[in-house]
C-alpha cells in the first residue's frame, strides 16, 4: 500500500521532487525539513526516511534535528491551524479566556484537531503583537482584541470557506 500525499499522487515520488534541487550535504538538513513541511503540511515517516536516505543519515540523525525545533510537526495538521498567544499582554488581557473559548467552541485541546480535520489548535508563548492582545492567528492571517463574539464570527469565516 503506497502513502498517499497531499493533492494527490505518490508521497516518495512527492518527497523525491521536493528533495531533488538540494545538494546531498547534511548541512541541507534544516533548510530540506522547511521545504518538506511547507509542501506536506507536516513531516511524515516516509519524509524522515526519505531524507535521511537521501542525505546518507541515519533517521535517527534526521529525526533528532526535527525534533529539537518547535517549528516542526510530525502530525497533520488541520486544513486551518489556530495560534493562540499565551504571552504576558495576552494573558493579562484574556488570552486564557480566548484559548478556553476555542476548545468549547471546537472541542479539542492544544496539540488536538477537530473531528473533521478543519482545525487544528496550539498555544505559542508570543506572535509579537503585543499592542493587539489577546492575539490569534488562523493560517497567516492574525486577529487581535479578539472577544467571544468576534470569536465567533471568524471561525464562522474558516467554516464556510
Amino acid at each position: 500500500m503506497t502513502t498517499r500525499a497531499i493533492g494527490g499522487g505518490d508521497m516518495r515520488d512527492q518527497i523525491h521532487e521536493i528533495l531533488s534541487p538540494f545538494k546531498t550535504d547534511r548541512s541541507q538538513l534544516i533548510p530540506i525539513l522547511q521545504r518538506v513541511q511547507e509542501k506536506l503540511t507536516y513531516l511524515p515517516e516516509e519524509a524522515i526516511s526519505g531524507i535521511a536516505k537521501y542525505l546518507n543519515l541515519t533517521e535517527n540523525e534526521v529525526l533528532g534535528v526535527a525534533s529539537f525545533y518547535a517549528q516542526f510537526r510530525f502530525t497533520r495538521p488541520g486544513d486551518h491551524v489556530i495560534k493562540v498567544c499565551s504571552g504576558t499582554a495576552c494573558h493579562v488581557r484574556g488570552g486564557e479566556s480566548l484559548l478556553q473559548a476555542l476548545q468549547t467552541e471546537l472541542k479539542v485541546n492544544p496539540g488536538g484537531m477537530t473531528e473533521d480535520g478543519k482545525f487544528s489548535l496550539e498555544q505559542v508563548a508570543c506572535l509579537g503583537c503585543c499592542a493587539l492582545s489577546p492575539v490569534m492567528v488562523i493560517n497567516d492571517d492574525p486577529y487581535g482584541k479578539v472577544s467571544s463574539r468576534k470569536l465567533k464570527q471568524i471561525l464562522d469565516i474558516y467554516r464556510k470557506g
